[in-house]
């Protein structure tokens, strides 16, 4: 059963909050996320098609992204930013400086903060009266309760099931959501493998107030996913679904049949990651619909996905009855 803790805090209509994936949100799908009555975020690489190394170019990048969503909705919605290393300080971090003196003039309110939890970013955000969606990349209980203490308004439950980068823990959704629940009092969102309708009962039943949705989102119509990447998530069943790395799976793409086979050598399982940034990560294939020059990753819920609805249909299917 749905609460209104979440849709009350977001200012939304339903508990739903769309994953910000790298390379896989621009405007138009974080804009009919909020029209469809969820929490859009923009991640990494918004709108973007090609790479910038360049702090200030970057946040410029997400400036312009940040403009055309308001200039679609104005609805509510967010922006994701990376936490610094630990021990880092943000002066010396200077894409997650420059992002944020951005986003603090851009005035937005709902920060997605991924990563380790950093007590300089918490309280800069909060000085900014900003609102945080935390979730960390391999959550635990005792991350849980330091974000709260410093503040995380709503923190997310990742399990395994999930697609991006994976946790290094092998806690499935089932696993993670309802300690974490039982650990935290502020709301709790469930992520990893939330598909379909069951999916979302499946959270709620497990204590989650809320769903934090990735690859589903990633295939819709809306969705700047590569029409062809969305075409192979639809034909797949997990089957076709190997690990690449120690954090990443993908369908069996042609590349990805490769980095499987290497991963499965000890000696070169822990090189895996570099191997596939080299190759250029999600944006060969996801991005720019390059099946056999990139990898297509995705949760372990994909025997699930049948069609490429509108957002609206999806968000429909997911939180009505």
């Amino acid at each position: 059963m749905m609460t209104k803790q979440v849709t009350d805090l977001l200012k939304i209509q339903y508990p739903i909050i769309q994953a910000p994936m790298a390379w896989l949100t621009d405007a138009k799908l974080v804009a009919a996320v909020g029209e469809a009555g969820g929490l859009g975020i923009l991640g990494p690489n918004a709108g973007q098609d090609e790479l910038t190394s360049d702090p200030v170019e970057t946040a410029e990048r997400m400036r312009q992204e940040i403009i055309k969503v308001r200039q679609l909705t104005d609805r509510p919605f967010g922006v994701m930013v990376a936490t610094p290393r630990p021990g880092e300080r943000i002066a010396d971090n200077v894409f997650t400086r420059e992002m944020l003196k951005m986003l603090f003039e851009a005035q937005v309110h709902y920060f997605a903060v991924v990563g380790s939890v950093n007590a300089e970013l918490f309280d800069l955000i909060k000085a900014h009266h900003g609102l945080i969606i935390y979730r960390a990349l391999t959550p635990t209980v005792a991350d849980a309760k330091q974000a709260e203490s410093l503040g995380a308004d709503l923190i997310v439950a990742t399990g395994r099931d999930e697609g991006g980068l994976l946790p290094a823990r092998e806690y499935g959704t089932f696993t993670v959501v309802p300690a974490i629940v039982d650990a935290v009092s502020v709301p709790v969102l469930a992520a990893g493998g939330v598909n379909d309708r069951r999916g979302v009962k499946a959270a709620f039943a497990l204590g989650a107030q809320g769903v934090y949705v990735g690859t589903r989102f990633m295939v819709t119509r809306e969705s700047p996913l590569a029409k062809p990447a969305k075409q192979l998530i639809v034909d797949s069943t997990y089957d076709q679904v190997a690990e690449v790395s120690l954090d990443q799976r993908s369908i069996t793409t042609k590349l990805a049949r490769q980095f499987a086979q290497a991963f499965q050598q000890p000696s070169r399982r822990m090189n895996m990651d570099s191997k596939i940034n080299q190759a250029g990560g999600l944006r060969p294939a996801m991005r720019l619909g390059n099946l056999d020059e990139g990898i297509v990753e995705v949760n372990t819920g994909i025997d699930t996905i049948h069609d490429v609805p509108t957002v609206a249909k999806l968000v429909e299917r997911l939180m009505t009855d």
